[in-house]
């Protein structure tokens, strides 16, 4: 290719340049500074679907997300909006959402119950295929626009589910948090970001497994479990 060639190609408009910001995705800094460090733009990824990935509930995972979820939820940046948690293991205990700085009266708990029947891909006749609720439930949520971000709390989850949770999540413009077992860590995941979290005494060890733009890493002790 000519010099003249390559130009003209640089300039299209369809081309992206890892050297331009314009378009970058946006973020929220963790609250971390050696997470953030760690992670593209310096923060967790908004409007996509991020996958926790556990060896257990209550191991400092709600620690990591709440600086983020006091600035989701303050509505500083525009109409204040619902935090949802889908079908948590434990209900959120109030006192402690307070001392952590989020206001239990914008969260919403979903626990959904049964199962749903599925849609055609036309989205209008019933299939036989039978949905987890609560991954409904959050796809919902995340796509509403009336929720900064959607917790939800699963184990079996398909590729198409994954799908449809990210893509709800860029057309809501809100964060989706999937925590899932550690044993699903092997499987591929469409999420903007997937991390596994090791306890290690009163602190918490990442593991970076897949970063959009960045690359798999390890960040340790980074996260009292107080919370």
């Amino acid at each position: 290719m000519t010099s003249a060639g390559l130009d003209e190609l640089l300039h299209c408009p369809s081309v992206w340049r890892a050297s331009s910001t314009e378009g970058a995705p946006k973020t929220l800094p963790t609250g971390f500074r050696r997470l953030d460090e760690r992670l593209p733009g310096g923060g967790w990824p908004l409007d996509t679907l991020i996958e926790l990935l556990l060896p257990a509930h209550g191991v400092g995972e709600l620690n990591l997300l709440v600086p983020a979820l006091r600035e989701l939820g303050s509505g500083e940046s525009g109409p204040r909006r619902w935090i949802a948690w889908i079908r948590p293991p434990h209900l959120p205990y109030a006192p402690a959402l307070l001392g952590a700085g989020l206001d239990p009266a914008r969260m919403l708990i979903v626990q959904p119950q049964g199962l749903r029947r599925g849609l055609s891909p036309q989205g209008t006749v019933p299939s036989s295929q039978s949905l987890d609720p609560a991954l409904w439930a959050m796809e919902q949520a995340l796509r509403s626009r009336a929720c900064a971000a959607a917790l939800g709390w699963a184990d079996t989850v398909d590729s198409n589910s994954l799908r449809r949770l990210k893509l709800a999540a860029e057309e809501g413009g809100s964060l989706g948090i999937l925590f899932r077992p550690l044993r699903r860590a092997s499987e591929p995941s469409p999420a903007s970001l997937r991390l596994l979290l090791e306890p290690r005494g009163r602190s918490l060890d990442v593991l970076i497994l897949k970063s959009r733009g960045g690359t798999p890493g390890r960040v340790d002790g980074i996260v009292s479990r107080e919370w």
